[in-house]
C-alpha cells in the first residue's frame, strides 16, 4: 500500500522534531489485525474501533494535518493504554505508543479538570494522607461521591485509594531495615506515590525483603512519575516531573546503584515511557532507564545469580494463590519474574490468570463514562479471582490493578513482594 505521508513531509518534521519513532511505525502496518483481536477494550465497546483503526490507520491522516488540528478520529480518547497491542504486533508498530502521543494532539492542552486531578496523585497524596480518617471516611460517603460525579466525572464507584496517616518516607526514617548477611552495596529505591501515601505495606515488603538480602536501601529525593498526567493528556507537566526524577536519580545510575520499584507502571515510566512517548531528552535519561530494575526483575537476577537468600518458611495455606500479571508489567519484556521467585517457596501454589486486563488502567476506568467499560473488560479476571479453588488474597504488581480487583470481587489484593516478606518471616500476608 501506498503510504499518504509524503517524503518531504517527514523531512521536514524530522527537522522540527515534532514527531517521534512512534509515528513513524505506522506504515509497518500491514493491518493483520493480531492487535484488534488481543485489544481488551474492542470487544467489549462500540465506541473504540480498535488499535488498528485508531493508531497505525488513523495515523497516516494525522501526520499530514497541522498540528493542533483535530484528530480524525476521536476514539483514540477511548484506548486505555494497556500497551497489550504493541506487545503483540509482530511487525514492530508502535501502537500504543503513538495513540498515546495522538491523545495529546487530541486535547492540545485544553485539559478537562477532572483529567488534572486524576494527573495528581502526589499532590492528592500529599495533603490528603495528614487527613487520612477525615478523607477515607468522606469518600466512603454516598451523597458525596454522587456529587463529585455529577460535577467532575469521577465515578460514584470507581475504587478510590486508602489514604495512610504516616507516609512511608516518614516510616522509614524512623524504621530502615539495616542490611543482614554479607553486605551487597546499596539499591536506590523509588517507591513512587502510591508506595509512599497509600500502599505503605508494598513499599515496606520491598526495603525488607532488599534489606534481608543484604541491601543498603536509600530514598532518593523523586516526585510522581508523571504517568497518571501522561496518560491523561499534560505531556508537559509529565515532562517538568520526568526531568526532577532523571536529576535526582542520575548520581545514583551513573555511580551503578541499581534503582528498584515496585511500581510496575512507575519503573516502566523511568525505563521507556520517558523515551517513547514523552520524546524526553535528557543526559541521564538513558542511563537512568538502564539502571531501573522491577522488584521482581531485580530479586530474580539475584537468584539466578545465587545472590538471593532462600530462608523461605513453607507455606501452609489452603488452595491455590491467583497471579494477574498487570498490562504494564508485560511491557517490561521482562517475563514473569514473580512465578520463578513463587516457584523457590516451599508449599506455595501459585495459578496465573488467563485474562489480558482488569480494566483500571491506571485512571481510565475512574472516569465516568469509562468506568463500565474497565469493569466489563476485567470481568474475566474477576471470575477468575473468585473462583471457588482460589484462596486469598489475590496477586498482583500493579496499585490501580490491585484496587480494581479489590473493588471487584472484595477479596485482598497484594504485591508478590509482600508474599516473599511474609515467606521470609519479615511481615505478616
Amino acid at each position: 500500500m501506498t503510504s499518504l505521508i509524503k517524503p518531504e513531509f517527514i523531512q521536514d518534521q524530522l527537522a522540527q522534531d515534532q514527531y517521534f519513532a512512534a509515528e513513524f511505525t505506522a506504515d509497518l502496518c500491514v493491518k493483520c489485525n493480531i492487535c484488534t483481536s488481543a485489544c481488551p477494550v474492542a470487544p467489549v465497546t462500540e465506541l473504540f474501533p480498535g488499535p488498528k483503526t485508531v493508531g497505525p490507520q488513523a495515523q497516516r491522516f494525522r501526520m499530514t494535518e497541522p498540528r493542533g488540528s483535530d484528530s480524525p478520529d476521536k476514539s483514540v480518547d477511548y484506548c486505555s493504554g494497556c500497551g497489550v497491542c504493541t506487545m503483540v504486533c509482530p511487525h514492530g508498530v508502535k501502537i500504543m505508543e503513538m495513540n498515546a502521543r495522538a491523545r495529546e494532539r487530541l486535547y492540545d492542552g485544553k485539559i478537562p479538570l477532572r483529567n488534572r486531578l486524576l494527573g495528581r496523585s502526589e499532590l492528592m497524596g500529599k495533603f490528603g494522607h495528614r487527613f487520612a480518617p477525615l478523607v477515607n471516611w468522606g469518600a466512603n460517603l454516598r451523597p458525596a461521591r454522587i456529587i463529585v460525579e455529577k460535577v467532575i466525572g469521577i465515578h460514584r464507584d470507581a475504587p478510590l485509594p486508602n489514604f495512610k496517616f504516616t507516609s512511608f518516607r516518614d516510616w522509614f526514617a524512623r524504621h530502615k531495615p539495616q542490611p543482614e548477611g554479607e553486605r551487597r552495596g546499596q539499591i536506590a529505591y523509588f517507591h513512587a506515590c502510591a508506595g509512599n501515601y497509600f500502599e505503605l505495606a508494598t513499599s515496606q515488603a520491598a526495603v525488607m525483603v532488599l534489606a534481608h538480602n543484604g541491601y543498603d536501601v536509600v530514598l532518593p529525593e523523586q516526585n510522581c512519575c508523571g504517568l497518571p498526567m501522561q496518560s491523561n493528556g499534560e505531556f508537559d507537566a509529565a515532562r517538568a516531573h520526568a526531568r526532577r526524577n532523571l536529576n535526582w536519580l542520575r548520581e545514583y545510575a551513573e555511580r551503578g546503584v541499581p534503582i528498584v520499584g515496585a511500581s510496575t507502571s512507575c519503573t516502566l515510566s523511568l525505563k521507556s515511557d520517558y523515551r517513547e512517548i514523552l520524546q524526553l531528552e535528557h543526559p541521564a535519561r538513558d542511563v537512568v532507564a538502564a539502571d531501573t530494575y522491577d522488584i521482581s526483575e531485580f530479586l530474580l537476577m539475584l537468584a539466578r545469580r545465587g545472590e538471593l537468600r532462600q530462608d523461605f518458611r513453607p507455606f501452609t495455606m489452603e488452595g491455590v494463590l491467583l497471579y494477574h500479571a498487570p498490562c504494564q508489567q508485560k511491557a517490561h519484556n521482562m517475563g514473569q519474574p514473580a512465578l520463578d521467585l513463587f516457584d523457590l517457596v516451599p508449599g506455595l501454589r501459585v495459578r496465573l490468570a488467563d485474562a489480558a486486563c482488569c480494566g483500571i488502567a491506571g485512571t481510565y476506568g475512574y472516569k465516568v463514562e469509562k468506568y463500565q467499560i474497565g469493569m466489563d473488560v476485567g470481568r474475566p479476571l474477576f471470575e477468575q479471582a473468585t473462583a471457588p479453588d482460589i484462596a486469598s488474597p489475590v496477586i498482583c504488581d500493579s496499585e490501580t490493578c490491585r484496587w480494581q480487583i479489590a473493588h471487584a470481587t472484595g477479596k485482598r489484593v497484594v504485591h508478590p513482594v509482600q508474599v516473599l516478606a511474609a515467606a521470609y518471616g519479615l511481615m505478616a500476608l
